[in-house]
């Protein structure tokens, strides 16, 4: 059987999620925009998610937009904030290729001055230097996400939103790693723009929803029908949104718990994989309290090996990610962004609260094996 730990691209949908969403597969399957009896069940169960997920996030339900996951609700933010008169995006080069690659291309058609906060080898991004950009007061985005999906950086989000503040900023996060992991008070801490992803806290894929502190200043990225108040066209996923608001309540609901035995997961990897040389950790997150709990990169010394870890590890049933390095051992943007270079494995373990610490000793004796090139030797010889 295989053990799972690559929860930072998808997680397992949740039973408590998939049976919130069975009825509106089958019966309860009306347009939530038709007026009779069945679409009326699906426009109260919409109404209902919008406001259990407005709920968590202290947000009025009207500042929720649903979409059709965290991609389209980070260009939906930095779309609209374009149209609203932004002339410069503050970001950093560590960002997910929904944010760097959407704001390339606003950079190329010259809608915006592109300007990359710098980091240090472990991934920090400067405050001071965002605070010395922001005083001449340029009409600006700022658009750094809170927790990094490849290193599990956290960012000082509580800073850069004050920051934002006080100039005047726009401030929009890519929160897709965090939400569901860490609670969030939009009346305290500001921010223009949060999303969540549905799939990466439990719950379906292809649902996601964008949180705006002013939903008038919106911009459709999808034009169509009169769907969320006209801020993106097409008909609700009804089943996906249930599902999404049922998985976002069973996280928030236990996360004390769940974030304590994923933090104990973590740290049992972290202490395993000390002991084996070759092995080196990216970013912070190694540190437990400045990197989420979910995610774990490290990087191997590839030595004399023909066959990349990776690739050994899932002929061991073990699924993990490269984060975006690809197999040639190129590393990726992220991990370029920290000085990496070629000659050695990138590896993201992610957690989630389905893991066993059985499954965590398991990943630590395969590893052992393969620094030892026992595992090596056989996957070869086969």
């Amino acid at each position: 059987m295989n053990i799972y730990l690559d929860n930072a691209a998808t997680t397992p949908l949740s039973r408590e999620a998939f049976l919130e969403m069975e009825p509106f597969l089958f019966g309860s399957f009306g347009n939530p925009s038709s007026s009779h009896s069945l679409g009326r069940i699906s426009r109260l169960a919409l109404e209902k998610s919008r406001a259990t997920i407005a709920g968590y996030l202290n947000a009025e339900p009207a500042q929720i937009i649903f979409t059709s996951g965290g991609t389209e609700a980070d260009n939906t933010a930095i779309q609209s904030s374009i149209a609203a008169g932004v002339k410069r995006v503050i970001t950093s080069a560590l960002e997910h290729h929904a944010v760097l690659n959407t704001l390339k291309v606003a950079e190329r058609e010259n809608k915006i001055e592109l300007v990359y906060l710098e980091n240090d080898h472990k991934g920090n991004i400067s405050i001071t230097a965002l605070d010395r950009l922001l005083q001449d007061e340029k009409p600006t985005l700022i658009s750094l996400m809170h927790g990094n999906n490849e290193i599990g950086n956290l960012n000082p989000i509580l800073d850069i939103a004050d920051l934002a503040e006080h100039y005047g900023a726009i401030f929009h996060s890519d929160t897709v790693q965090t939400m569901g992991h860490i609670r969030y008070n939009t009346r305290l801490l500001g921010p223009d723009f949060l999303v969540g992803s549905a799939h990466k806290f439990h719950g379906p894929k292809g649902v996601g929803f964008l949180y705006a502190k002013d939903p008038g200043k919106v911009l459709p990225l999808i034009s169509g029908g009169s769907q969320e108040n006209r801020k993106r066209g097409g008909t609700e996923n009804v089943a996906g949104i249930v599902g999404m608001a049922a998985a976002l309540a069973k996280s928030y609901q236990h996360l004390d718990r769940h974030e304590a035995y994923i933090l104990f997961l973590k740290e049992r990897l972290i202490n395993g994989l000390r002991d084996i040389p070759g092995i080196h950790f990216n970013g912070l997150s190694a540190n437990l309290e400045q990197s989420l709990s979910t995610v774990l990169s490290i990087s191997a010394d590839q030595n004399d090996r023909d066959v990349d870890l990776l690739t050994l590890l899932d002929q061991e049933g073990i699924c993990a990610s490269g984060g975006s390095a690809c197999s040639s051992g190129n590393p990726s943007h992220v991990i370029q962004a920290l000085g990496g270079k070629a000659g050695q494995d990138t590896l993201r373990f992610s957690f989630s609260r389905y893991n066993t610490g059985s499954e965590i000793d398991r990943l630590l004796s395969v590893i052992q094996g393969l620094s030892t090139n026992t595992v090596l030797n056989r996957s070869l010889s086969a």
